[in-house]
């Protein structure tokens, strides 16, 4: 059993394994977790068919599958839109490791209904850059000290 990269101590096949097979997400929530696990598992595909298409841009599925990104947590701080709303919001802090630096990615993303299905428009990211002190805890939440962690 392969646990979901979202989190959620589910394994892939009951999380977003079935949102990455085409049911559509019940939540602004749900549908982020499943984006994530795609960048993570680099379904270019998925992520191009859950973007609001207003909001895509340029990007297609090859450039979204193709990165150097390694993503290594996600932690849901507040999410709004449930099955009964047309708008949604997550505000969720993504760890990633680009060669031998780690970063934080810390976004409130926007949501809608499109077509009868929750898709992302578009995302705040916090300017703030990440700053973890070596006694600090780990940001990827294992519970260790930065220095004795990922530090």
């Amino acid at each position: 059993m392969s646990l979901c990269p979202c989190g959620s101590a589910l394994s892939l096949a009951q999380c977003c394994g079935p949102l990455h097979d085409g049911q559509p997400a019940i939540s602004a929530e749900q549908l982020m977790r499943s984006r994530y696990s795609a960048f993570v598992l680099g379904l270019g595909d998925y992520l191009v068919h859950s973007w609001h298409p207003d909001f895509l841009g340029t990007l297609t599925a090859e450039q979204l599958s193709q990165t150097d990104t390694r993503w290594d947590g996600l932690e849901i701080m507040a999410a709004q839109g449930s099955q009964y709303d047309d708008e949604g919001s997550v505000e969720f802090k993504a760890w990633f490791l680009e060669g031998n630096e780690r970063h934080c990615l810390h976004e409130r993303s926007r949501f809608v209904r499109y077509q009868g299905r929750w898709v992302y428009t578009d995302g705040e990211q916090d300017p703030a850059p990440l700053r973890v002190g070596r006694n600090d805890p780990c940001p990827c939440g294992s519970g260790k000290k930065f220095k004795k962690c990922c530090g």
